[in-house]
C-alpha cells in the first residue's frame, strides 16, 4: 500500500513537472528580449516551482547549512552530485547567478533545453579534449567577471548515497586559472529523490555549504583534494548511516 502510494505522489510530481516545463519554456522565449538578470529570474521560477511541487507533493524538504559561508567574490562552486535535485535547487538558492558547465547534448532536449540555451551556461563538447576545457577557461572568465558563478560537479555524475566517485580537477584548475574561491557544497539528495528511480521518497534534504577556499598556494590536485576531504567528511555528517562504521 506504502508503495502504491509513493507511486502514485511520484507520477503526479513526474506530470506537474513536465507540463510546467513545457509552459515555463513558452514563458522563457517570451522573455528573451529582456536584461539577463531578468530573465534569469524568469527561467528560474521553474526551479522554484519544482522545488515546491516536491515538498507539496512528495514530501521533500530540505534545510540550509552553512548559507553564511557564502562569498561576496567570484566563486567556483563544486557540489556533490547525487540525484537531478541539487541542479535544480542550486540555481535560484545561492547568492549570485549560476553558470552551470555541461554536454552540450543537454541543449537538445525539448522545452529544456531549449530554455536553458537563453542562459548564459557553458555547454561543452567532451570529444574535444583540451580544446573543451580552454572553452570553459575562456566562457568562465567572462562569466566571472559579470558577477556570476560557476557551479560544477567534481564526480562528473550522480554517485549513489553512501558512495564516493573520483574526483575530477577540472573545477579547481578552472578556480586556479581564474584566481575565484572554490566553495564546496555537500548534500543527501540521494536519499529522497535516487538516481535513476522513478519513485520520489518524503524526507529531509541537507544542503551544507563550506567555507570558501582560496586557490592561493594550491596545484589543482591540492585544491581538489581538500574539496574532496570537506565534502566527503560533512557527508558522514549529514548521512552518517549511508557510511561504513569504519
Amino acid at each position: 500500500m506504502r508503495h502504491t502510494f509513493l507511486f502514485l505522489r511520484s507520477l503526479l510530481f513526474t506530470v506537474i513537472m513536465v507540463v510546467a516545463t513545457i509552459v515555463w519554456a513558452c514563458v522563457c522565449f517570451l522573455a528573451a528580449p529582456l536584461p539577463y538578470n531578468q530573465r534569469f529570474w524568469v527561467t528560474s521560477r521553474w526551479n522554484v516551482f519544482v522545488i515546491w511541487c516536491a515538498k507539496v507533493i512528495c514530501g521533500i524538504r530540505y534545510e540550509f547549512k552553512g548559507y553564511d559561508n557564502l562569498p561576496d567574490a567570484p566563486a567556483i562552486v563544486l557540489s556533490k552530485h547525487q540525484s537531478a535535485w541539487e541542479t535544480i535547487f542550486l540555481l535560484p538558492n545561492l547568492t549570485r547567478p549560476l553558470v552551470f558547465v555541461f554536454k552540450k547534448e543537454i541543449l537538445y532536449i525539448p522545452f529544456f533545453g531549449w530554455a536553458m540555451a537563453l542562459l548564459r551556461m557553458i555547454p561543452i563538447d567532451r570529444k574535444q579534449g583540451k580544446n573543451a576545457f580552454k572553452h570553459v577557461v575562456a566562457h568562465g572568465k567572462r562569466r566571472l567577471a559579470t558577477g556570476q558563478w560557476i557551479i560544477m560537479f567534481p564526480e562528473g555524475t550522480r554517485i549513489p548515497v553512501g558512495q564516493t566517485g573520483k574526483y575530477k580537477s577540472g573545477g579547481t584548475r578552472l578556480a586556479i586559472e581564474t584566481n575565484a574561491v572554490v566553495v564546496p557544497i555537500a548534500h543527501n539528495s540521494g536519499e529522497c529523490w535516487p538516481k535513476n528511480s522513478f519513485l520520489k521518497r518524503p524526507g529531509v534534504i541537507t544542503v551544507s555549504v563550506g567555507k570558501p577556499i582560496s586557490p592561493d598556494g594550491h596545484t589543482p590536485d591540492s585544491l581538489m583534494q581538500e574539496v574532496e576531504n570537506w565534502i566527503e567528511s560533512e557527508m558522514r555528517v549529514i548521512s552518517p548511516h549511508a557510511y561504513n562504521a569504519g
